[in-house]
């Protein structure tokens, strides 16, 4: 893992000659069998002779004209970087380049066997071989209230600069633990896993394999009194055995943890089992042992965070609440479900803004409003019929005001239920509908298709059970209603 930053330093002449690191990340062709280095110089030398700023989250464009890099690669795509603003110049920017060609089909159950009763085996979990083609985008799709994905990141590149350069544990102390605690359903575990999937790819010079092992927290609690702690044991046995080969990278994620740490006071009030204790000693003993392996990573998660054992959250050395994204962040989910039904034909595809642009047309639109209320606001929604023509900047600044006033409105949902409410709104108000005639969303030019039937032209049936796309305004209409319906749902299951 390369880290050349030089900040703060000037020329002969006085200018700020800084150059930042820049991460770009090229997805190989499965069946490529080109060496990553020739990929990595090719391009590089693309970027440099061809890109005069880089802009941060892109994609690099026209790589294409390299027949090699054609025939090899997917995608390249600048990721992201510690400098604060989201473009460099070029001869500002140093290049950590990034090769990997994702796998498929590479998760497995794991089981183990009980150290007690050789005849009763248990799911210990499921291990994947990063990086997956499963998790690709994974990363990019999860929107929180602040950078806590470049804090991982850089919480992950700190401990391994401490490890190259052998720092006493006795004096500094890491133990390569992370709590994620917060709602259900706010992303936690999908953060785990992204973090997961970008470390195998970030780390990937250092390490040639990477092993997300999810353990199966619930089955380590036996049918047999006191083998529970047993069982955690050889649990982390397994792990240790998987990370001697040294280029090798394990990540276990322990879901649910309070399933398994229990707070001992509870098991003296006796309030729990005292095979509780037992397992909840074995996990600190055995985490205590695991941090002394630079290739592990535990990544934990939890709903209860007040029901873990305070030693456990004390061994954690980053512990991030994931609460349920504000409005800015449900902007950007609403905004990547509308961008990928637009992508794969089931919206008419229109220019849909990023957040920042959408926020100023939302508190513009408020201010003529006069009272900016939600219900002010809805009834634009109600009246977005883009069946009329209207110019692509009108377009535009309505979408982005109209989606952004769906996103105030969904407090307190979390990631996993908005991003179900476009199948909701497609099957309640979309899906039964007729479809209306057709024109141009943008310069309102008729369908073809309409033209022909007028001049009298014979149509035949289709029988493609594909339906034609819907406007945007249709769709953030039934997006208004499904949101309303399931607020109503809310409320009555609260109640």
């Amino acid at each position: 893992m390369a880290t050349d930053i030089s900040m703060g330093a000037t020329n002969k002449s006085g200018e700020d000659a800084s150059v930042w690191p820049v991460h770009i990340e090229v997805r190989m062709k499965s069946r490529s069998s080109v060496s990553f280095d020739s990929i990595r110089r090719l391009v590089h030398e693309y970027i440099y002779n061809n890109c005069a700023y880089l802009f941060m989250p892109d994609e690099v464009r026209g790589w294409q004209s390299s027949p090699i890099l054609q025939q090899n690669v997917e995608r390249i795509a600048i990721s992201d970087s510690v400098y604060t603003s989201n473009s460099l110049p070029i001869e500002k920017c140093s290049l950590q380049i990034h090769v990997y060609q994702p796998t498929t089909d590479s998760t497995y159950d794991k089981s183990a066997t009980n150290p007690s009763e050789s005849s009763e085996e248990f799911s210990a979990g499921v291990i994947s071989e990063l990086p997956s083609r499963e998790l690709e985008g994974l990363w990019e799709s999860l929107y929180f209230n602040d950078d806590v994905k470049s804090r991982l990141l850089n919480y992950i590149y700190a401990t391994v600069v401490f490890s190259d350069a052998d720092v006493d544990y006795n004096l500094v102390s890491w133990n390569r633990v992370i709590l994620l605690h917060g709602p259900p359903g706010t992303g936690k575990t999908s953060l785990c896993r992204a973090l997961a999937q970008k470390l195998s790819i970030r780390l990937k010079e250092r390490y040639s394999k990477t092993h997300l092992f999810e353990i199966n927290s619930h089955s380590l609690f036996s049918r047999w009194f006191s083998e529970s702690g047993k069982l955690v044991q050889s649990l982390f046995t397994t792990v240790t055995e998987m990370a001697r080969e040294e280029e090798d990278f394990v990540v276990l994620l322990i879901d649910e943890v309070e399933s398994l740490t229990a707070a001992r006071a509870g098991v003296m009030s006796g309030t729990e089992p005292s095979d509780a204790l037992r397992v909840v000693n074995a996990l600190l003993t055995q985490i205590d042992r695991l941090k002394y392996q630079k290739n592990v990573l535990i990544m934990s998660t939890s709903n209860l965070a007040k029901a873990i054992d305070s030693a456990f959250v004390d061994r954690a050395d980053i512990t991030e609440y994931i609460d349920y994204p504000p409005a800015t962040a449900v902007y950007e989910i609403l905004r990547s479900t509308l961008t990928e039904l637009m992508k794969k034909g089931i919206v008419v595809s229109s220019d849909v803004p990023p957040g920042d642009e959408a926020a100023t047309f939302y508190k513009t639109l408020s201010l003529e409003t006069g009272d900016g209320t939600s219900n002010s606001l809805q009834t634009l929604i109600a009246s977005f019929d883009l069946a009329t023509t209207m110019g692509e900047k009108d377009l535009r600044q309505r979408v982005g005001c109209c989606l952004f006033s769906l996103a105030t409105q969904c407090k307190g949902m979390s990631g996993r239920a908005l991003r179900r409410l476009p199948v909701l709104a497609h099957a309640r108000y979309i899906g039964l509908m007729p479809s209306p005639p057709r024109h141009n969303q943008t310069n309102g030019i008729d369908d073809p298709s309409r033209k022909q039937k007028a001049a009298g032209t014979p149509t035949v049936a289709s029988t493609s059970t594909k339906s034609q796309p819907i406007a945007v305004g249709v769709w953030l209409n039934a997006m208004q209603k499904v949101l309303d319906d399931e607020t109503g749902n809310r409320k009555r299951f609260a109640s």
